[in-house]
């Protein structure tokens, strides 16, 4: 059974230790079809290259809070994820987060007064471990091996992309763009007691027709305009995901989307490299 979550570390991560030689050099990783680690989470952090693709499946909505951060609802209720089976098989075939698919891996400080990233993994997962089958980490000389490259690559494009997306949600704080979400549906048997939901951050539409045009050129030129317009597109997915709930028997709820800060990654975790 996997241990507790960790609030000081990313969501879904539970512990973290770096990849090395010394300790994992007969280590292998192993593919999978299914995550069961995501089942019961119904937010996933996004990067903005990734809105393109996630706004057909999911309503892309922002975290509350100081640093917020785009993210992909699975479900309008913690705990409840339409999109994927209890033992984390997906339900058709919807676009995959990056943040999922890089699990159980990340790229972490070793220490705290360094900007150098080590690669680092989740030792609770079961993709990793001295198994009899998977790819080998590390090559008979010790060195990484290409398997192990390539999940380095993978990490370090994500934190590329991170900090792409740190800009654009840097650009939106700074119009004032953002204000707190609530979104009502109601249901067809019910239509006077419509469901509210809220504990979200979304951009305000009122205050995005009153930017200047050159504003509104500059982002289209440069491609933060498109990014906006995919997240409002992708609000009405709200209904479909709320139907969705409805027909598998769990929902609605009359309650916040979020509780406290339980869908925010943590920042680049710093762990202990010993």
């Amino acid at each position: 059974m996997a241990s507790a979550p960790n609030p000081t570390l990313p969501l879904l991560y539970n512990e973290l230790v770096p990849l090395n030689s010394n300790q994992h050099g007969d280590w292998k990783g192993r593919a999978t079809d299914k995550a069961p680690w995501v089942a019961k989470q119904h937010a996933i952090p996004l990067t903005v290259e990734e809105f393109p693709l996630a706004q057909r499946d999911y309503p892309i909505v922002f975290s509350v809070g100081e640093r917020p951060v785009p993210l992909a609802l699975m479900g309008l209720n913690e705990g409840v994820n339409v999109f994927f089976n209890d033992d984390g098989s997906a339900i058709g075939t919807p676009y995959i987060p990056a943040y999922i698919r890089r699990y159980p891996f990340l790229l972490a400080r070793l220490q705290q007064d360094s900007d150098n990233l080590s690669l680092c993994f989740d030792p609770t997962s079961d993709l990793v471990g001295q198994f009899d089958e998977g790819e080998r980490l590390f090559a008979d000389d010790m060195q990484p091996s290409q398997h192990t490259q390539a999940l380095l690559d993978f990490c370090e494009k994500f934190e590329e992309a991170g900090n792409r997306t740190g800009l654009f949600m840097e650009e939106l704080k700074k119009h004032d763009l953002l204000m707190d979400g609530e979104i009502s549906i109601q249901r067809r048997d019910a239509p006077d007691q419509p469901f509210t939901y809220r504990g979200f951050s979304m951009v305000n539409q009122d205050k995005l027709r009153e930017l200047r045009g050159d504003q509104l050129r500059t982002w289209n030129q440069n491609g933060l305009l498109p990014l906006i317009f995919a997240h409002l597109f992708s609000l009405s997915l709200m209904s479909t995901i709320f139907a969705k709930q409805v027909d598998m028997g769990r929902g609605p709820i009359n309650a916040n989307m979020f509780n406290g800060a339980a869908a925010q990654p943590a920042e680049t975790p710093i762990v202990d490299g010993q």
